[in-house]
């Protein structure tokens, strides 16, 4: 039953997405879930321990994490899908872990920033999807922000939650989302959480090695059917660029918009005052443009198409078998 719940999850989310009244009214599965890792990380890590006792809970921690998570979601899921239309039940739940809509509308959001405000209105608008410090971008730093960071969310927010929902159902993204938060939470490398985080950061840099690769392709064949993207040269940057980047993933998705789209994505970037050394993603234009950015949501909603029909056909097999 998994690939047709993921089926519909996608479906549900791409109409209705996460409505604002329910965040207002009860929150986000992806909020409780950082209540319980920062509830772990204040009783847990603890700068009195050693190095190694740090880096033993943090192991605990995800695995308390993962336990709570996949748990939950595995006694909600065996109580309804037994029951008629249990299915459709599970997919609405399932669709608060998929970010299809809330993606493309912050990526969006950047480009009409950059057109009505400039720069400083654009920095605005970037710096709630992207970890890195606004003040230090330019008008195209702005946008090729934007661009990278809707590569790497529709890989990390969207397919992979999608490949794990299909694998392993309600459990499988549950656990997913659940590893893929604390990474971003926990999983850097500070004098805090260097130690703590580290089973979380080297997890997911594990469940989102399929995805970041499916992405890849779903980009590449996406840029084969919209007008004025460049599939050869989105193959050709993933296979000569990908592999350079420090994330042991997030240069695969990067590498196929840039290469796509004519754009030479991430290279040097400043994170909390630091600067970071990353390869290019692609030989293309630096000067990234808020058309820029609308080319690349064509070629994203485009890609999500394809990754709703591979579902779907995925599940109609299956269903059918």
């Amino acid at each position: 039953m998994s690939a047709p719940l993921a089926f519909l999850s996608l479906l549900i989310e791409l109409t209705f997405g996460y409505p604002d009244r329910i965040v207002r009214a009860i929150g986000h599965p992806v909020i409780w879930i950082g209540k319980l890792i920062s509830v772990l990380d204040v009783r847990l890590n603890r700068s009195a321990y050693s190095h190694s006792a740090r880096k033993a809970l943090g192991v605990l921690a995800l695995f308390l994490l993962a336990l709570v998570s996949g748990g939950v979601a595995g006694i909600v899921q065996s109580l309804l899908l037994p029951i008629t239309g249990g299915i459709f039940l599970v997919a609405v739940l399932a669709s608060t872990l998929i970010a299809q809509r809330s993606l493309a509308s912050h990526v969006a959001a950047v480009a009409r920033a950059v057109e009505s405000g400039g720069v400083s209105d654009g920095r605005i608008a970037v710096s709630m999807i992207v970890g890195r410090d606004p003040d230090r971008l330019d008008e195209a730093g702005v946008c090729r922000a934007a661009i990278e960071s809707l590569a790497e969310n529709f890989s990390d927010g969207i397919v992979a939650p999608t490949f794990w929902l299909t694998l392993g159902g309600l459990p499988g993204a549950a656990i997913y989302k659940t590893v893929n938060t604390a990474d971003s939470m926990i999983g850097h490398k500070t004098d805090r959480h260097g130690a703590f985080g580290w089973a979380s950061a080297r997890f997911d840099d594990l469940i989102n090695l399929p995805a970041s690769r499916l992405t890849a392709l779903l980009v590449i064949v996406a840029a084969a059917i919209v007008p004025g993207a460049n599939p050869v040269e989105a193959w050709r940057s993933v296979w000569r660029d990908a592999k350079s980047h420090r994330s042991p993933n997030a240069g695969w998705p990067e590498a196929a918009f840039a290469g796509a789209l004519g754009l030479s994505l991430a290279g040097p970037r400043h994170y909390g005052g630091q600067l970071t050394t990353d390869a290019p993603m692609g030989r293309g234009k630096r000067d990234a443009t808020s058309d820029d950015i609308r080319r690349a949501l064509k070629l994203y909603w485009m890609a999500d198409a394809l990754l709703i029909l591979l579902v779907g056909l995925i599940g109609f097999l299956i269903w059918h078998g």
